[in-house]
C-alpha cells in the first residue's frame, strides 16, 4: 500500500478483497476523507448481494472515510446527507467532463439511461449519532467489454471518446468531495446539499417513495 505522491490520503493497492473492507481494517490510522483504492478488487461489492464488474486497471473503485466530529456531527436520521455529499460530488466530477448525470435513488449516478456509477455506504453509529461512513464507490471510468447480464452500463470513455489515467483522474474525485463534505459544516450548507439532491434525484417507477 503506498500514497501517491499528490496526495498522501490516497493509497493505492495493486489488489484487494474490496476497498470498504481493507479500510475498514486500517481505520484507526485513516485520517478524515482518506481514500484507499485498487486497481483490482476480488471481491468487490454492490448494493445487497450484488457484486460489482471492473477490469483491472480500467475503473476507479475506491473507498473514502467520513468522520463526523464538531461542526461535522451528523445525527444518524439525517443519514440521507452522506448520499447527497457523496453523489452530488461525483455528479460535479463527471460534469467537469461534460457529461451531465442524474442521481437514481438512492445512490446510483446515471448518464441518460445509463449506469456510470455505484456507491455503497456503510455507517457505524454511536447512540444516535453516525461516528463514520465507509463509502465504496465503482466509477465506470475507461471500461468498454461489458458482461452481457448487466442491463445498463456506461463508462467516462463511452460518453467522451477519451481515455483517461485513473490514477490523474481520482484525485480530482476527491476534491469534489472534499468540497461537497465542507458544506455539512453550516446548516446552510446542509440545506444546499438537500435542495440541490432533491433537483437531480429521481426514482424507477417501480420503486416505492
Amino acid at each position: 500500500m503506498t500514497p501517491t505522491d499528490a496526495d498522501p490520503d490516497i493509497l493505492w493497492l495493486e489488489t484487494a478483497d474490496s476497498t470498504n473492507s481493507v479500510l475498514r481494517r486500517q481505520i484507526s490510522g485513516l485520517d478524515n476523507l482518506s481514500i484507499i483504492a485498487a486497481r483490482e478488487q476480488t471481491a468487490g461489492r454492490g448494493q445487497g448481494s450484488h457484486t460489482w464488474f471492473a477490469t483491472p486497471g480500467e475503473n476507479l473503485t475506491f473507498s473514502i472515510l467520513y468522520r463526523f466530529e464538531n461542526e461535522f456531527a451528523l445525527a444518524a436520521a439525517d443519514a440521507i446527507l452522506i448520499t447527497q455529499v457523496t453523489t452530488l460530488a461525483l455528479r460535479d466530477y463527471l460534469l467537469g467532463h461534460g457529461v451531465e448525470t442524474r442521481i437514481k435513488w438512492p445512490n446510483d449516478i446515471w448518464a441518460g439511461d445509463r449506469k456510470i456509477c455505484g456507491i455503497l455506504i456503510e455507517n457505524s453509529l454511536t447512540g444516535g449519532f453516525i461516528r463514520e461512513s465507509i463509502v465504496g464507490i465503482g466509477l465506470n471510468i475507461n471500461e468498454t467489454g461489458w458482461p452481457e447480464d448487466l442491463p445498463n452500463p456506461v463508462s467516462l470513455r463511452e460518453l467522451t471518446g477519451k481515455t483517461f489515467d485513473i490514477r490523474q483522474e481520482l484525485p480530482r474525485v476527491q476534491k469534489e468531495i472534499r468540497r461537497r463534505f465542507g458544506l455539512l459544516a453550516s446548516p446552510d450548507g446542509r440545506k444546499s446539499l438537500q435542495e440541490e439532491f432533491g433537483k437531480y434525484m429521481f426514482r424507477l417507477r417501480e420503486e416505492p417513495k
